[in-house]
């Protein structure tokens, strides 16, 4: 006789999670509240599942994909400094390079203007005046010099000046000074006589580099007369450069005083005043100052009956 078998449920844990046992509804009210939902080993898990109305979470990014992108974030800001600072390098030379330009077309044009105007013929020399002439004719100078009429003043030529201006003895020295538009001035030093020397039947009136200012037949009036060896055939000897340097150094107007001045040596000068009184003048050194105390000498024995002065040594000085 066979016994009934009760019937019984799946044999196996995983058929019992297939087909779980619905509670009731009071219970499934409180399990939803208490129990977690435990879902069947084969069910797939929620952030693997490819419905699209589920939204996945963004996955973790790892430590060496931050490094990696921090790298390139900073080689992208390295790039972009880089470009910015060749812009702004080139800004700046584009900038300085067009301010020199610009500076030297305009020196090239002011040079070619300035050229221009004083090539052109608004420029050129119309007028020459002489100055500072007193025993030269000035209009012997001026006519000398009026091959330069004409030229535009930068183109004068100043080595014929020169040659001309050579002709004349009585210059010492000169300037040449070009006035725009068109006038020229030079300025003469004229040589200044210290005193004569006698040559042949006449006399010579000589400068103190012994060039002859003027020759005439009778002794020049207000001038010594000069003796010194070889006066009249060498005036650059020694002793008429000693006897000169004296008398250049007296003031203009003790020059006059003096009737003779006579130089033995370039150390032994002496002179004889127009009142008939000998000075013993020795070297010409301390020129300024012996002709300073010669004169206060004279000046403090005017009619004392003095017949010599001795100021070889001007700081103790002798009155005879």
């Amino acid at each position: 006789m066979k016994r009934p078998q009760a019937t019984r449920g799946p044999d196996n844990i995983q058929d019992r999670a297939r087909t779980p046992i619905e509670p009731s509804t009071e219970a499934r009210g409180m399990d939803a509240i208490t129990q977690p939902i435990v879902l069947p080993d084969s069910a797939p898990e929620p952030h693997r599942r490819s419905d699209p109305g589920l939204t996945q979470p963004a996955p973790v990014p790892s430590r060496g994909r931050s490094a990696a992108a921090a790298l390139r974030r900073a080689a992208r800001q390295r790039r972009r400094f880089e470009r910015t600072e060749v812009r702004r390098f080139t800004r700046r030379s584009r900038r300085r390079r067009t301010a020199w330009l610009s500076s030297l077309v305009a020196l090239a044009t002011v040079l070619v203007l300035v050229v221009a105007v004083a090539l052109s013929p608004l420029m050129a020399l119309r007028t020459i005046r002489v100055e500072g002439t007193n025993r030269l004719d000035a209009k012997a100078v001026t006519a000398s010099l009026d091959g330069q009429l004409g030229r535009p003043l930068p183109l004068i030529d100043f080595g014929a000046v020169r040659h001309q201006l050579a002709g004349f003895p009585l210059i010492r020295s000169y300037t040449v000074e070009s006035h725009p538009p068109g006038t020229m001035i030079v300025r003469i030093r004229e040589r200044q006589p210290i005193g004569f020397v006698e040559r042949g039947a006449g006399f010579a009136l000589l400068d103190p580099a012994g060039v002859t200012v003027a020759v005439s037949s009778e002794p020049p009036v207000g001038y010594p007369k000069i003796h010194a060896a070889g006066a009249t055939a060498a005036p650059s000897s020694a002793s008429f450069a000693a006897a000169a340097a004296v008398l250049a150094a007296l003031p203009a107007d003790f020059l006059g005083q003096v009737a003779e001045a006579t130089a033995s040596t370039k150390d032994d000068v002496s002179l004889v005043l127009t009142g008939g009184q000998d000075v013993i003048w020795g070297g010409p050194g301390q020129a300024q100052l012996k002709a300073t105390v010669l004169s206060k000498l004279i000046a403090a024995t005017q009619g004392q009956g003095v017949t010599r002065y001795d100021v070889s040594s001007p700081t103790s000085a002798v009155v005879y």
